[in-house]
């Protein structure tokens, strides 16, 4: 009876990892794709059989990008934006979590089921009152409506972390209060690095969320010197497609994945990490 129970398990070992198998081949196909057309020639790409592995790399593709377009300024803008959101939004977020989750304050639940009902609410429908917002202020073409909104905090973000400092206990934070420290002094040298790997983690997905939006700054943004990494690719889509240029898209492509793929890469672990904790501990 072992044996044939031994067999089972292993039988379904084996489905289960074929078919993760295939599932990741399926997923990892069209980036090896795009590596690979952007290393062929203009012809290339419509060779029949199809080449994964270009006989002739041509390197010089990505020497062209970087004179086809404004590239290296879509790369600066979208460092900025991402950058101060991300940086300065994890502060305000974090923040509010804490005071969300462990200050007693009239109200902050009522506060916080506000605040979360934003999320209801689709970005289509604000797109023209934030538009028309933005444009009387005078910050059309400008980095301005990328970040602003940002650095104020990130709804999930704060929802995550508030759910992640409910395993805090409170009797620490109350001798700490004993023990004559602020609430600052409490969030700086009690809570921040309890919550560190969830910072890490969130700070990670929302940089990534960040650098690949493409919607927010094409309404924005109209000077292509002033456009985002993910708008100068699209345009790159709209000028070099119709000219059958594909490696030159491609090329770009790559460059704009290099970011987000080295920083999700290195971080894996803190995002895993801080999953698994708030499974457990939320």
């Amino acid at each position: 009876m072992a044996t044939i129970a031994q067999k089972r398990y292993r039988t379904g070992n084996i489905i289960v990892a074929v078919a993760l198998l295939i599932g990741g081949i399926v997923m990892v196909a069209p980036l090896l794709w795009m590596l690979s057309t952007s290393l062929k020639t203009q012809e290339g790409v419509f060779a029949l059989p199809p080449e994964w592995i270009p006989p002739d790399p041509q390197w010089s593709n990505y020497l062209r990008v970087w004179t086809a377009g404004p590239l290296l300024a879509g790369i600066k803008n979208s460092l900025i934006v991402s950058l101060t959101v991300t940086i300065v939004g994890s502060i305000t977020s974090t923040l509010a979590a804490f005071a969300f989750a462990k200050l007693r304050m009239p109200g902050k639940n009522g506060i916080f089921l506000f605040m979360l009902a934003g999320l209801m609410i689709p970005f289509p429908t604000l797109m023209i009152p934030q538009f028309v917002m933005f444009a009387n202020v005078g910050w059309v073409d400008t980095l301005l409506p990328l970040i602003v909104p940002g650095v104020f905090g990130n709804v999930m973000m704060i929802f995550f972390l508030r759910q992640y400092l409910t395993s805090v206990p409170d009797s620490l934070l109350e001798a700490a209060k004993i023990d004559g420290a602020g609430y600052l002094r409490i969030f700086a040298s009690i809570v921040l690095p309890l919550i560190r790997p969830a910072i890490a983690a969130q700070f990670i997905l929302w940089f990534m969320a960040v650098w690949n939006d493409y919607l927010a700054p094409l309404i924005y943004l109209n000077t292509p010197e002033k456009q985002t990494l993910q708008v100068v690719i699209a345009n790159f889509n709209a000028n070099y497609a119709i000219q059958t240029d594909y490696p030159l898209i491609m090329a770009a492509s790559v460059i704009a994945l290099v970011p987000v793929f080295v920083i999700f890469v290195v971080f894996q672990r803190q995002i895993i990490e801080s999953v698994a904790l708030t499974g457990t501990k939320g």
